[in-house]
Order: C-alpha cells, then structure tokens, then sequence
C-alpha cells in the first residue's frame, strides 16, 4: 500500500508512527526477535550463550509488568533485551538475597526467581502496535482514527488551544482553551493572598461578599467569583494517572505546583482504596489540636517469621505482592508445620490449597462480622494483650518494650444521643489546661492534653510524650464532673466490646453463611502464639461498599494482640530515601533545589480533604456527589464528577499510564464522559499504545516502556528488608528523538512534562531550572541526582565502585545511545557521589542486608506511633448524602448504595455473586500485548460451582453472556455504535462459594492493538489474540443515585467490585 502511494518500504517504515511499522522494524526489530525466538527454543549457539552470560551483556532494573515491581536481571545482545531472570540482589527475587558487596561475576552466575510476566515483559517493548509519535485525532473520539505529527505541534496546540479538531466533521468550530489560558493566576503574592481568604470562607470568618471586595482587581482569575472556593482557573486543568511510582511521582509534582491546579489524581481506589485509607485513619497522629499527618499505607504479615497468619482477601501465590517475593518466605515453613494459615475467601485460591481443613468460603461483603465474631470471642475469653492496650502514651508503650500504642484507654465522649463523637480533652474538665508550643515551623500553637481514669481518678496525658509513662483503665463507662455538667465517656476499648456483642456470635456467622464454630477456631488459634501472627489482607474486604469498616474490624484484630513492629508481626515498608530530606550527606535536596511556588487553593474536581458543609455549593443533604474528607485519589470519582461539572467545568485533562475505563467497575460510564465534548474539551493522554482509554484522546504522546526509564520503586509491606529499587534505562527507545531545551531525547512522560513547562514559561524547569549551574532539561538531570540521594542516605552510604565495576557499568551500556546514556554528563551531574550511583545502578538498586532487617524479636525499621483503636477524625467527619457522622470504630456495615439503601432491587432476579480474581499470568490491561502469556493463556474463564453450574444446566466450554440489572444488554458500549459484549466461557469447579462466580482480569480487550486503527489513512488490523477472554466489568452495578459511575465505599473511597448480581445467559453458537 505504501508503494501505490508512492513512497518506498524504507521511506515507510522510517516515517510511521507505529513501532512495529517503524524504522527500526528493518532491522533491530527483526533481530531482536529472531534472537528471543531462538533463546525461547533453546537454539542459541555457544557463542550467543557465553554472550548472554558476560557481565557486559547483564544489566539490572525493575519489572512494572505489575505493581510488585521484583528486581530484575536483563540479559541484552546486540543492544535488544532478549532473556530476564531475577536479580540476585534483590530481596523480591532471592531469598535471602546477595548484599551489596557481592562481587558482579557472582551475581552474573545466580539467577533470583521472577513470575511469567516478568519474564515475559521485554515482548511489551517490542510491541509492534507501541506508539513511537505523536499521534492527533482524526476521526470522532474512540474511533481509532490517527494522524501522525510534530512534537512540538502538540505541544504548542495544547498550550495554545483554538479551533485544533477543525478537520474533525462536526468540529469545524469548536474552539478548544488551552494550557496558556487556563494557568490563568500567577503572582504568588495573589495566589497566597487569596488561597488565605478562601480558608477563611470555610472557617466561616469571612464571607464570599467580604472576599470579592477585597479582591475585586483579580475576581477574573477565578473559576467562578460567586464561588471563590472553587479556586483559581488553573484549577480546570486535570491530570490523573494509573501507575506511576516514585521519581516520576516527583517529576509531575514539580509541574503541578508550578502551574497550579489542586487536580493531580491517582488511582489508589481502583486497586485497594479502602485498606489504604483505613490505615491511614489507624495511623493519625495527635498534634494537640486533632489528629493529622495520617500516611497513605499499610501493614503487612511478616511471612518469613510468622506461627499463625489469617489471610483474608489475599492471593499471595498469584499476586499481593507478590509470589517471587512471599512464596518463598512461607512455603517450607508450611511443609514443615513452623507456620499455619487459614484463608477466608469465597474463592479456593492456590492460597487455600496450602490451607488444609483452613479455607473459609464466607459470602462476599460479610467480612468485618468475621472479623466482630472474633473480636467478640477474644473479649469474651480475655485473650486479648491487656498490658499493651493500657499503654496510653509513647513512655509506657517504651518502658513495656513496646515501639506501638494504640488509643484504647482514651477517653472519648458520648452525645446526647449516646454515639461516641471526640476524645475528651482535659481542659474540658478542668483537669489540665491547654498549654501554648512551638512546631517545627515556629508557629505557636494549643495544645490539649487527653485523659485516660486510672485508680479510678482521672489523668491528663500527652500521647507522644517519651518521659512520662500513662496507662489507663481498659474498660470505662462512667460520667466525670465538669463546669458544664456531667460529661459521659467510655474508654475506646469498652465502646470495641460494645460493638462487638452487638450481634452474637451465631449471628456474625449467618452473615458470613459459615458455622459458628469456625469462627471460635479461628479466634482461638489467632490468640494462642503471642505476638507472632498475623491478620493479612488484601483487596478482597476493601473493595465493597463497606471496604473501610472491612479493614478497619480486620486490623483491629491486631492491635487486640499488640503484634505492630514483632517479628512475626504486622511489618510496614521502609526504603532508603529519594528527595534528599532525610541526611546532610545526601547531596541533591528537592526541598532546596525546587522552587517556593504558591500553594494550590480551592476545591479539587473529585472535591478530596474537603467538607461539603463548609463549601459554598452547601444546600442540604444530600450533596449531588459525595465529599471526600479521609480519602483522596479517588479514581472513580474524576471522569464522572468531570461529566456532572461538579462542582465547577474543567478544560483540558490529562491522562498518564491511565486505563480507567478498562479497569473502573462499569467503566463504561467513563467511556461516555470522555466523548463528551462539551465537559471534557481538550484531552491528552501518555501512553505505550493506543489503549482502553486514551483510545479517547485528542492526543496520545507515547512513553519509554519501563526497560527503557527510570522511576524508584520503593517497597511493599510485606517486606523486612529495607530496600530502594531504581528502575533505569537497560535498552534504548524506539520513540522519535526531538529537542526539548535544546537537548535531544526520545518523547516520553518527561520529554512531554518538560517541553509544556518551557512553552508555559514555569519557574523550576530549563536551564538552572533546580538551582544556578544545576539544569533541569532532560530526565537523567533529576534522576542520577535522586540516585545519589539513595546512595547517601542512612549512616553508612554505600561503597563506592571499584575500576572494574566501573568498566562493567560502562561497557554494559555501550548499546545506548547518547541521548540516554552519556558517561560524561552523569558523572557531573552526580559530581563526589559519582561511584556510589554506579554501585547502585549495577545493582538494580539499594538493598539493607537480610540480617540487618531484624533486632531481636522485633523488626528494625519499626512503624514505631500511634495506632488508632478509635478513629476521632472518622467520627468528626460527615457523610455528605446523609448529613451524618461517620461511626469512629470498626463495626459491620451491610452492602448498600450512596444512600445508604440495601441492593435488593438491584438483586432481584440476578442469582449470582460476581467477584474478580487474578492470575499471575495477567495483570489488568498490560500483559495482553504479550505472547508469552497469551500463548499460555489465550483466554480466561467464568468459574462457576458445579452445583451452580448443575442448576441452571451449564457444562464447561459453554459460552454465556453476563448481564446485570444496570447492564442488561450485558455489552461494553465503546462509542460510535461499537459494543463488545461481555461473553466467556464457563469453567465449571468444586473450589469456589455456590452462588458465587469469578472471571480473572486482563482480558476481554479493546484497546493495545486488540481492535483496528487507521494511522496517516492507513489501516492496521486487530491482533485476534488480544481480544479473547471475557472482561465484565460493565456488568458490575452503577450507583442508582449517581448514575455514571459504580457503587463505592462513601468513606474509604474503594470500588465496588465484589457486591453485584448477576446472571449467566447462555449463547447459542
């Protein structure tokens, strides 16, 4: 076809916009197929072996073909990654690992374990339907139709906006704001002014009439000067993103304060928001005046040293990261009878299989009254820690050896209503009065002392304080005098009782559909190894509408043993530090090499740390979308909220690495809000290939694929070791090479993020963009310096490279080109730290030594606070469809929608319990466009119980289609008339809850190839193998109150993913 239109083959395929079309399709490509061809037959010559095994030829970075991100061994001939292992350095990979000064040779000889996808992840690379231009929109959005163009043309448009779609019919007129217009506010003094005055409408110390006097001469930089909370214009550009991981994390932070917005939104509630949030509430720190500083994490089993662990929700042995990791930490254990599990799981995971007599089918949602069953049973038969819990403040907790306490003395106050509302403080009785400190900042600030009864008597306390030990009364529920009247309180831990016996034991477990027994086992064997077990879970209980009070009932099973910080305990992740902040030897500190830019003000579009009552769109309750005050990132809020205007319009969105409309339960309905013209006006996305969803886009910039760049990975609970994996550049990228501030460098996240700051004029970016003599004009300016920082950090930096590792690391890149990789250039950015960054570069990272990860009977890198039994800030907050409060304890909550009305409607006539689970030779929307894992598995199944199956006359190999009361036609509607129904064949098993159905994720797709796309007029055809399989998402419930988006937990922000009904029609074919 290229030859008809008068263009040779070579003139071609140097000038496409697809990779596998593209210039190096004529020869790197073909070779570097041929050679992974031949290593996979085991055909490699001798001479190839020995090349594959030469230090020169070995290179380590860090796998993303999931979120586990295991350390990886890349072995590259002729400059194309061919063969990965794992890296021996790496705990993920090995266990134990290699320390850091293990010589290279020896590492090159010992491959560390990885999963399929990782050994797979080299295919994405290669991928013949990547994106290596920028492509613009041709046709309507989601019609697939491209045309190729200039970089900097996209740059300038976005920036520029006007009539960009003129050629689109339809679009002749439409004039599209761009990124200039809308970075409308810019005089930090205005911007800080202004954001001051905003907190004060809030607070209610200054009314809107009071704020547009005073700021008269500006009201026009304002989204809405009626509405002044709204916040600046900058605030309608949108950036959200799936998954991104430190250094990048960092990179886009630096934009977005630059410019501006309050809108840069992950997707934390797509994956498990509501364990995330949950922790987070547990971890709130007292600071006199309420609780803050509250960390966006979790704890995890310590696997390796564990007697006893309950896993709930969890799926170790296909993901959680993630089986190269945790497998071997618990498999010979479990052999040999040192460990025991028990899971709780609709489904018979590869887990449960190692759970003889162990798995717990309970039915999907009912997971906190297991847990209330077994907190009532430990009450009832003491066996819970008493002498951890009455730790009131950090000095008792140090001298009981403890580095955790929990706020279960506290004393929290009842309403009149007898609810439990804020702990009481002592001032309130006259006990001790608030005293006047100084934060770190310099700000004076009031600080009130908590009270705990002991002999009977009240006594105030500082929780934090190190020198006065405070314990107090479990159990209490009294009144105490005040000026005021008698003031009624009960310690957290009697109101947890109270909780807990509200349903008998017998009950919980009807709720559960299991045997009362089953819960008493469970609790007696939780309660009979001390500090060395474990509750471990995972998305299962988080991702209901009832997520939050999941995991909140399921972690407070752990603060009843006091096992935070014990080996064989609750462990939190600890990693070596990337922005500098953290020691004077580290060299390049972000905070100083990063402009003062203003603070971001105004409500966000997902309307996140904000409350509906002190906004100045308050009209009542309910609130036309909900508020989030404990969570952010709230994935399914960002697209929907866009398309309802609410609470304002945006202009231009911005998409990286994002699959929301794959991955959101009924993700369809954000397919409609992108093709709304109207409120979503400009949209660009990032991405590898035209995807699920920036299929959407107005324009898809590509990116490096993760061999190709750098980002920290960071840790996992579930790992002792302290550790900092540093992905970084193993082969060279396919993408076009353009010049952003002069320097040349492949398009990619950074490239795009660096050439909108210069076209902006964005302090922070471009020459001595982080300080005088310091660039900041392509990626390897920030992260060679964030590298070094890893390298410095802690008491020890690691050692510098010898000459001959220095050779190696030069050799070993030889393959990349200079617009990668140039010695030079890195060695002055890294200036004294230079061989230090090639220690940990030639390592895939910086990892503490196995032994360094444990002192005793405790862990190393301790958590070492507060933990919340009670949740004062949860109690404080409302709910913004209600008006409210949220219950400050973990508690049973049944499924229900934003109105908090049951699903029975929604239930009828739909027979069966539809959840999800992962293999781990899949991950989400990623891993189809890779044929060693679709060669293993072409397509997954509807797993079904045979009784089920018996009942409505299935039998395997069946082809159903799956339908729901919000989805009846049963069909994914992709715009322009496209549908794609949601039909797979049934797998009839024994391992599964009756009434329960599942579908594994990461097929059934329409995005990376899997449907045609016209490119520069011409058509490339669908690859089949990436459209088999089911993917039945859209058939998961839409909230009847909101209408464009899922169910969702109201508090901790999660999907629903395992509450809808369904039913299986069968197809006839």
């Amino acid at each position: 076809m290229a030859e008809q239109n008068g263009t040779s083959r070579r003139e071609f395929l140097k000038r496409s916009a697809l990779f596998g079309c593209g210039a190096l399709a004529a020869s790197q490509l073909d070779v570097a197929r041929a050679l992974i061809a031949r290593a996979e037959a085991g055909e490699l010559t001798p001479a190839e072996l020995y090349q594959l095994n030469r230090l020169e030829n070995t290179l380590y970075t860090v796998c993303l073909n999931c979120n586990t991100g295991c350390g990886i061994k890349v072995k590259v001939v002729d400059g194309v990654a061919v063969k990965i292992d794992g890296n021996p350095y790496n705990p993920w990979t090995l266990h134990p690992h290699l320390p850091m000064t293990a010589d290279l040779a020896a590492a090159a000889k010992l491959d560390g374990g990885i999963c399929p996808k990782g050994q797979a992840g080299h295919q994405g690379a290669y991928d013949p339907y990547r994106i290596r231009k920028v492509l613009k929109r041709a046709g309507k959005r989601g019609e697939n139709k491209w045309t190729s163009v200039p970089f900097h043309q996209a740059v300038d448009e976005i920036v520029s906006g006007g009539k960009l779609f003129a050629h689109v019919r339809g679009e002749e007129n439409r004039v599209v704001t761009g990124l200039k217009e809308v970075c409308a506010l810019r005089d930090p003094k205005v911007f800080a002014e202004m954001g001051d005055d905003v907190a004060k409408i809030r607070k209610k110390k200054m009314t809107v009439d009071e704020f547009k006097a005073k700021h008269a001469a500006n009201l026009h930089l304002l989204i809405d000067p009626d509405h002044p909370d709204f916040g600046p214009k900058n605030n309608q550009f949108v950036y959200f993103w799936g998954r991104k991981k430190g250094g990048r994390s960092e990179f886009a932070k630096r934009f977005v304060d630059a410019f501006g917005t309050a809108n840069a939104h992950g997707h934390t509630t797509v994956c498990q928001g509501s364990l995330y949030f949950a922790c987070k509430a547990l971890s709130e720190q007292y600071g006199g005046d309420g609780f803050k500083d509250g960390q966006k994490f979790y704890w995890q089993a310590d696997t390796e040293n564990a007697e006893y662990i309950l896993f709930v929700g969890s799926n170790l042995f296909d993901a959680n990261y993630g089986p190269p990791n945790r497998s071997p930490r618990m498999t010979q254990r479990l052999v040999d009878g040192a460990l025991k599990i028990t899971v709780v799981d609709p489904r018979f995971s590869k887990l449960a299989s190692r759970a003889p007599g162990s798995w717990v089918p309970v039915k999907p949602g009912t997971d906190a009254a297991f847990a209330m069953g077994m907190t009532r049973w430990i009450f009832e038969n003491k066996r819970f820690d008493a002498k951890y819990l009455a730790n009131a403040n950090k000095a008792a907790a140090v001298a009981d050896k403890e580095s955790t306490w929990s706020n279960g003395p506290w004393l929290v106050k009842l309403g009149k209503d007898g609810e439990p509302g804020g702990f009481l403080r002592a001032s309130e009785i006259g006990l001790r009065p608030a005293e006047l400190r100084t934060d770190k900042d310099g700000k004076e600030t009031s600080y009130e002392f908590l009270v705990v009864l002991r002999d009977g008597k009240p006594v105030a306390f500082d929780p934090n304080d190190e020198k006065e030990a405070v314990e107090g009364a479990l159990f209490i529920d009294t009144e105490l005098p005040s000026e005021r009247g008698p003031v009624k309180v009960k310690s957290s831990l009697q109101i947890m009782r109270e909780v807990a016996a509200e349903k008998t034991i017998a009950q919980y477990a009807e709720i559960c559909g299991i045997e009362p027994n089953i819960i008493e086992k469970v609790a007696r064997e939780f309660t009979s190894h001390g500090k060395k077990v474990a509750v471990d879970v995972h998305r299962g209980p988080a991702q209901h509408t009832n997520g939050f009070y999941n995991i909140s009932s399921l972690m407070n099973l752990n603060l009843l043993v006091g096992n935070f910080d014990w080996t064989g305990g609750m462990i939190a992740a600890s990693t070596w530090n990337v922005d500098g902040t953290k020691t004077d030897a580290q060299p390049f500190s972000l905070k100083k090499l990063t402009p003062k830019y203003p603070k971001a003000f105004g409500l966000s579009v997902i309307r996140h740390d904000a409350k509906y009552d002190e906004s100045t769109i308050f009209k009542g309750y309910p609130a036309k979308r909900n508020w989030w005050p404990l969570s952010s990132d709230v994935y399914e809020e960002i697209l929907p909220s866009i398309q309802d205007a609410y609470p304002y319009p945006v202009k231009v969105v911005y998409s990286y690495m994002a699959a929301a409309t794959y991955s959101l339960p009924a993700g369809h309905t954000n397919i409609q809000a992108l093709q709304d013209l109207e409120r979503v006006p400009l949209y660009f996305a990032n991405d590898i290939t035209v995807g699920p969803t920036s299929l959407y886009a107005d324009y898809v910039f590509p990116d490096l694929h993760y061999l190709e760049r750098w980002e920290m990975q960071g840790s996992h609970p579930n790992m002792p070791v302290k550790v900092q994996p540093v992905r970084n550049p193993v082969i060279a990228s396919p993408n076009e090479v353009v010049k952003v501030f002069g320097e040349e460098q492949p398009i990619s996240y950074e490239a795009l993020w660096l050439a909108l700051a210069d076209r902006l004029g964005l302090a922070g970016f471009g020459k001595d963009g982080l300080a005088p003599g310091q660039d900041l004009t392509r990626p390897d300016d920030f992260y060679v310096r964030l590298t070094a920082n890893v390298a410095t950090d802690g008491k020890q930096p690691v050692a510098d490279a010898s000459d001959e590792e220095l050779r190696v690391f030069l050799a070993s890149r030889r393959h990349l080109p200079k617009n990668v990789f140039d010695a030079a250039r890195w060695e002055r950015i890294s200036g004294p730290a230079w061989r230090k960054v090639v220690t940990v570069l030639t390592r895939g990272g910086r990892f503490d030594t196995q032994e360094s990860s444990y002192k005793g009977d405790q862990v190393a890198n301790k958590y070492g606070k507060l933990i919340n039994l009670y949740q004062e800030k949860t109690a404080k907050a409302k709910d913004a469809f209600t008006g409210k409060h949220y219950f400050g304890l973990a508690r049973y909550v049944p499924i229900a929608d934003t109105l908090d009305r049951d699903t029975k409607a929604l239930e009828a006539g739909y027979d069966l319990h539809l959840i999800t689970n992962r293999d781990v030779r899949m991950t989400k929307s990623r891993t189809i466009t890779q044929p060693y894992l679709t060669e293993h598995m072409p397509e997954n199944a509807i797993l079904i119980n045979a009784r089920d199956a018996k009942r409505l006359g299935l039998r395997n190999g069946q082809r159903v289609k799956v339908v729901s009361a919000t989805n009846p036609e049963g069909v994914w509607d992709l715009g322009n008339g496209n549908k794609k129904p949601m039909i797979g064949k049934v797998a009839v098993i024994e391992g599964i809850r009756p009434g329960v159905i599942t579908f594994s994720l990461g097929h059934g797709m329409w995005g990376a190839g899997a449907t045609d796309i016209v490119l520069d007029g011409m058509l490339y055809k669908a690859a089949e193998k990436r459209q088999g399989g089911v993917h039945a998402n859209a058939a998961m419930w839409i909230d009847p109150h909101l209408k464009n988006t899922c169910l969702i937990d109201k508090v901790g922000g999660s999907v629903s993913f395992y509450d809808t009904r369904v039913k299986l029609l069968l197809v006839n074919t």
